[in-house]
C-alpha cells in the first residue's frame, strides 16, 4: 500500500483545510486508515482514524468537534476536513494504514500502522 498525502498549506487561525490521502492498490478498502501529526520537537500523535467500513471514526480529544475523517473506498482516498484551525495544530500531517487487513479496532498507537505517506505540512498563523 502506497500513500500520498496532500492539501496542506498556510492558513490563518479559525480557517479550514482539507487533507487528502490517495492510496494505491486494490486492498485499500480492507485497511483501517488514520491521520497522525508531528510538530517540531514533539512526538508523533494520533489525530483521527476510520475503520474499513467507514463507520464509528475515532478522534483525539484535541481535535474532536473540529476535524472530520472520511473515506471514499471507490476512489481509494481518505480525507481529513479540518475546521477552526488553531496555531497549535501546526504540524506535518501523515496518513497511515493499519498493518493488518480487516482489523476490527482503530488504535492510536502509531506502531500498529505499517504503511505511511510522506506527510503534508500544515501551518496555522495567529
Amino acid at each position: 500500500v502506497q500513500l500520498q498525502a496532500s492539501g496542506g498549506g498556510l492558513v490563518q487561525a479559525g480557517g479550514s483545510l482539507r487533507l487528502s490521502c490517495a492510496t494505491s492498490g486494490r486492498t485499500f478498502v480492507s485497511y483501517v486508515m488514520a491521520w497522525f501529526r508531528q510538530a517540531p520537537g514533539k512526538e508523533r500523535e494520533f489525530v483521527a482514524g476510520i475503520g474499513w467500513s467507514g463507520g464509528s471514526p475515532r478522534y483525539a480529544d484535541l481535535v474532536k468537534d473540529r476535524f472530520t475523517i472520511s473515506r471514499e473506498n471507490a476512489n481509494n482516498t481518505v480525507y481529513l476536513q479540518m475546521n477552526g484551525l488553531k496555531p497549535e495544530d501546526t504540524a506535518r500531517y501523515y496518513c497511515a494504514a493499519d498493518s493488518t487487513r480487516w482489523s476490527m479496532r482503530i488504535t492510536e498507537d502509531h506502531r500498529n500502522y505499517g504503511y505511511w505517506g510522506q506527510g503534508t505540512l500544515v501551518t496555522v498563523s495567529s
